[in-house]
């Protein structure tokens, strides 16, 4: 996906989505992430999730920067047929802006220009208002039922190697 931003303007400022940058984007990813989700198993540590999104390079991990500020981010990925959107946070102090709205678009579309079919996401059950906005922007509702498995020996920073585990 070419553009790397997304011009937003919100009261005399504009947000932009760019690409996520390690060097520059890693610690305020990890602390916006750390209040908005609140992991609390080693498996979505934010470092661990960051690092082993870095390692496989499919250009699929965006922020939302407001003035240089991370308020937002979003990571996508593709199987080569179905997309996936996840990790879609947006600092509470920058919501109801349209910022969750655009993260989503801009994953969307460079799903799109990989040739994805189909974009799904999970939510958590109960989390009505993430549904409602979701909704918003046209997804439904599937008849699924959603099932995981942990790979412990996988699931820890100590264990992640990007050149042994990519």
């Amino acid at each position: 996906m070419r553009p790397q931003f997304e011009p937003r303007r919100g009261s005399e400022r504009m947000t932009i989505i760019k690409l996520f940058d390690n060097l520059t984007h890693r610690e305020p990813v990890i602390a916006l992430w750390e209040a908005i989700f609140g992991y609390e198993t080693a498996h979505n540590s934010p470092g661990l999730v960051i690092d082993k999104k870095i390692a496989i390079n499919d250009e699929l991990f965006f922020v939302a920067l407001l003035d240089a500020e991370v308020v937002g981010t979003t990571m996508a990925g593709y199987d080569g047929h179905r997309g996936w959107i996840y990790s879609v946070a947006v600092h509470p102090g920058h919501r109801k802006q349209g910022i969750g709205t655009s993260l989503v678009s801009h994953a969307e579309r460079a799903l799109i220009e990989r040739g994805c079919v189909k974009i799904n996401l999970q939510i958590a059950q109960g989390n009505e208002s993430v549904a409602a906005f979701y909704s918003s922007l046209g997804y439904a509702e599937e008849k699924r039922v959603s099932m995981g498995k942990r790979i412990d020996e996988n699931s820890s920073i100590s264990s992640f190697s990007p050149d042994t585990n990519g």
